[in-house]
């Protein structure tokens, strides 16, 4: 059976070193050290220097460092500083809206990269940029920066974006992205509806702002036991009898039904 995937993952600003450490024990599958939107421009060049530090050294969690936007003034010492970094699992690029931002990053470090798309012009773009380069592992939406591009206004008005960014990482064979934070977090009830609406559109796993997220967002993403149950119908099913099959239930059973299953179950030890 296949490793479960990452369901959580926790930002922390890259300023504030002692939060980044408290989130390296949270419990969040990857912890996102941020340099872009929480740290003000006055502190970028700490933010870098102190992630670094924290970089060289192998973390207890995979740490991924969200840089600067490719066109802003920081983000060529913040890949150069920290590209290399013993302790860095990934890099997230923000804003991206063209295959060459990632190929650009892609010919100076051998770490995955991950691309946020922020904008109408990136939601065009998904599939040219989730194919852009083998370093490429993930693609996902930047939610609060695509609302006021689309000046969106209801939560609905996004669903489309979200689509066709599921839709473009599969075809490119990444794995689903993430959904975009869950901007308050005083709202445990909203962010589990809001998670049981992107696992229905085919996000798996969702970014957080803070700690207490955490636990609801791999609750609203953990399979149910019912789907575990029928899952593992399915798996005896196509373990006993090759091909194409009716189950006593009525299910119909075929290659497409097993891979689900397989999903299911490799999510399960998580409970």
């Amino acid at each position: 059976m296949t490793a479960a995937p990452p369901l959580t993952w926790l930002y922390a600003p890259g300023d504030r070193p002692h939060v980044v450490a408290k989130a390296l024990t949270c419990g969040a599958d990857v912890v996102i050290v941020d340099l872009e939107d929480a740290v003000a421009p006055d502190r970028k060049a700490y933010a870098r220097d102190a992630t670094a530090d924290l970089l060289g050294r192998t973390p207890p969690v995979p740490v991924h460092v969200r840089v600067n936007a490719l066109d802003s003034p920081w983000a060529e010492q913040d890949i150069g500083t920290l590209a290399h970094a013993p302790g860095l699992s990934g890099l997230r690029l923000p804003k991206v809206t063209s295959a060459a931002g990632i190929t650009h990053i892609a010919h100076r470090t051998a770490v995955a990269l991950y691309a946020l798309l922020e904008s109408a012009l990136a939601v065009e773009q998904a599939y040219a940029v989730a194919t852009a380069h083998p370093n490429l592992r993930g693609i996902a939406l930047g939610e609060a920066d695509l609302r006021a591009d689309l000046g969106v206004r209801e939560d609905t008005g996004l669903d489309w974006a979200r689509s066709r960014v599921v839709v473009a990482a599969r075809a490119a064979g990444l794995p689903p992205p993430a959904q975009s934070v869950h901007p308050d977090i005083r709202d445990p009830e909203g962010l589990a509806a809001s998670c049981a609406r992107g696992r229905a559109l085919g996000f798996l796993g969702r970014a957080a702002i803070h700690p207490r997220q955490l636990p609801v967002i791999e609750r609203a993403y953990l399979p149910t036991g019912e789907e575990i149950e029928r899952a593992e119908t399915v798996l005896k099913a196509a373990a006993a009898q090759q091909g194409a099959q009716a189950l006593a239930d009525g299910r119909f059973v075929d290659a497409a039904v097993v891979t689900a299953a397989r999903r299911t179950l490799s999510l399960a030890g998580r409970r």
